[in-house]
């Protein structure tokens, strides 16, 4: 640092010369060029210098921006928290703010952080903690199908709405100039999406597809990972976590794991079982594939069931030492050795079962336990149910009692006489059986 010939510079001003020289020699080369003649000989090799220099130039500032856009989205990663998928080579950092939020009902006005990338929109609440996260993300809106409209309010100034298919947001910016930025920064970022997007689709016109006729039966061109940066199928954004990239050993598309969960035969690998797409599987066994996931066991609709049981009536029931409550209780014919406990007939979702299969019956009466009541125990696991009369309890007991040795219970015969239909609802109070 104290020598002459190093003009007396700090080590730090020489380690910034590498990276100064590139801009520095792109700058002189085309000086150069501009006085140099057309027919000198050296214009040639000039030319073709100033073309490497600047594609190094170029490299070289688009890694900086990579690397200071993974520095910005692990920023917002601790930010969030550390809950949402955000540091990911596809998702470019656009803009942030802090900005005013209308409420739809008295238009009150909230303060919200919002945060633009190339694929989304992070709308966010703050979040008030001493060292944690800053903001919770309350919805992610698409760029996909996203508007952005100007809107007029007389108490509120500088708003603006964005649309998109999640969500619909009036927002208020600080200043006309702000509301302006965030307006074009929206609009520039839609147009990119739109334009990548029919990209896209016009690339796949070029992909050479199989036809149906050879499907399965002749091994596709598959399309490379980094061609790709959304499911072919259902145009999600593939992320490194929760929705990754895989290929159908059909078609060769590059699909999200919902779009690939099917396994098929295919004529050209020897019918081995193989990894296709929906479609695909779709066309290779010739039959439609039904949208939508199966029910559990406990969303199974009270209604359903009581439709066709072999008994269900309302029960007093009680577990260990938490209160007693009334619950709709309902052992179907098709699930004859398991009892639903509903909370009431019409309830879309179980709040438990108890497969009834090896639990032992105790009918004895206890001084603490309320008139016609009975146990079921098994292990550690008791459950206490009560009737509304002795009649309804025997009937009960009668199905169980079938039932817990894994036998079909029939259908006790009821004389009529505790049975009480509602008009309102068309449930039985109690004592309904073999609906």
């Amino acid at each position: 640092m104290s020598q002459e010939a190093c003009g007396c510079l700090t080590l730090q001003h020489h380690m910034l010369e590498p990276v100064q020289r590139v801009p520095r020699y792109e700058m002189l080369l085309k000086d150069y060029l501009k006085k140099l003649p057309q027919d000198d000989p050296d214009r040639r090799d000039s030319e073709k210098s100033l073309e490497i220099i600047a594609t190094a130039a170029t490299h070289s500032n688009s890694a900086i921006r990579k690397s200071e856009n993974l520095k910005k989205l692990m920023e917002i990663y601790e930010m969030l928290g550390e809950e949402e998928d955000i540091v990911h080579p596809s998702n470019e950092f656009i803009k942030e703010g802090h900005i005013l939020k209308l409420a739809a009902r008295n238009t009150a006005a909230m303060e919200r952080y919002l945060l633009l990338f190339n694929n989304m929109l992070l709308y966010c609440v703050p979040k008030f903690s001493l060292g944690g996260p800053k903001y919770t993300v309350r919805t992610r809106i698409g760029i996909d199908g996203m508007k952005v409209l100007e809107s007029s309010n007389e108490d509120y100034p500088h708003t603006f709405q964005v649309s998109g298919k999640e969500r619909t947001l009036e927002l208020q910016a600080s200043s006309e100039q702000d509301k302006a930025d965030w307006i074009k920064a929206f609009q520039e970022t839609i147009e990119i999406f739109q334009h990548k997007n029919e990209s896209f689709k016009n690339a796949l016109k070029d992909v050479e597809e199989v036809s149906k006729a050879e499907l399965g039966k002749r091994a596709p061109r598959w399309i490379r990972d980094n061609e790709v940066t959304m499911c072919m199928k259902c145009k999600e954004p593939f992320n490194a976590l929760t929705r990754r990239r895989h290929h159908c050993r059909a078609c060769g598309y590059v699909v999200c794991w919902k779009c690939s969960d099917y396994k098929t035969h295919l004529e050209y690998d020897n019918y081995k079982m193989n990894k296709v797409c929906k479609d695909c599987f779709s066309t290779l066994i010739g039959e439609t594939v039904t949208e939508g996931k199966k029910k559990g066991i406990l969303e199974i609709e009270a209604a359903q069931f009581t439709g066709s049981s072999i008994i269900c009536s309302f029960l007093q029931y009680c577990e260990k030492n938490k209160p007693w409550q009334k619950v709709w209780c309902v052992i179907p014919e098709k699930e004859s050795v398991v009892l639903y406990l509903y909370g009431a007939p019409q309830d879309v979702k179980a709040q438990c079962t108890i497969p009834l299969l090896g639990y032992s019956v105790d009918d004895t009466t206890r001084p603490t336990d309320p008139p016609a009541s009975f146990r079921l125990s098994q292990s550690k696991s008791i459950h206490n149910f009560a009737a509304e009369s002795e009649e309804l309890k025997k009937r009960w007991l009668k199905v169980i009692r079938v039932a817990v040795t894994g036998e079909v219970p029939e259908c006790p015969q009821t004389n009529g006489s505790n049975a009480n239909v509602t008009d309102n609802n068309n449930t039985q109070e109690m004592g309904t059986d073999c609906t």
